[in-house]
């Protein structure tokens, strides 16, 4: 195999079907360790190749910048989120049904430049695989209520219910039940009404 790589035009390198004197494809004769200086003088590349902590810390912005989704803006009457169209579990279809509906170019102007131009969801505000979407803050309210407020009371409302069963076990076989701190709180808990979610 000829080790002689002057014999080679630009030219002649840029077309894949010339073979070399002795029948061999030029290309199979290039030298890797050639190429990767080229390439690192190309991109001033230096021996010292870790990274400041400047720079570092550049990398870690950017990289938590891009990894974000912009914040959507406030729709008065309105919940907004970002929804994603891989979750089977929490799929938009269902969603959907659930009285959710896709953000508008019209209820936040300054976002078109996020708007899809193809697909299945081509015309909606999204971003990769999440989709701007709206539901009624009232019905939002009563949704976060039952999951963050009303299913966790009744879980608390099973504790209470067994730890009673237990005191009044107790009481006839001539003892007592003493409860801590925490059980009377998960008590006083259940007359509280749900917050206001953001």
């Amino acid at each position: 195999m000829s080790t002689n790589k002057s014999k080679y035009t630009a030219a002649q390198q840029l077309r894949p079907d010339e073979d070399d004197d002795d029948g061999m494809d030029f290309r199979t004769e290039r030298d890797p360790s050639a190429d990767r200086e080229q390439r690192d003088q190309r991109l001033g590349a230096t021996e010292e190749r870790t990274l400041s902590d400047a720079q570092r810390l550049e990398l870690y912005r950017t990289q938590y910048m891009q990894a974000r989704l912009p914040d959507l803006p406030s729709i008065p009457g309105f919940h907004v989120c970002w929804l994603s169209t891989t979750n089977q579990s929490d799929s938009i279809q269902w969603r959907t049904r659930l009285g959710y509906v896709p953000v508008t170019q019209d209820d936040i102007p300054g976002f078109t430049h996020m708007t899809l131009k193809a697909g299945e969801f081509a015309g909606m505000i999204g971003v990769n695989e999440m989709l701007a979407y709206k539901v009624p803050d009232e019905l939002y309210q009563m949704f976060m209520a039952e999951a963050h407020h009303n299913a966790p009371l009744n879980e608390d409302g099973k504790l209470t219910s067994n730890l009673d069963s237990i005191g009044e076990e107790a009481e006839r076989s001539g003892g007592r039940l003493i409860e801590g701190d925490g059980m009377k709180a998960l008590r006083e808990q259940r007359h509280q009404r749900a917050p206001r979610f953001a």
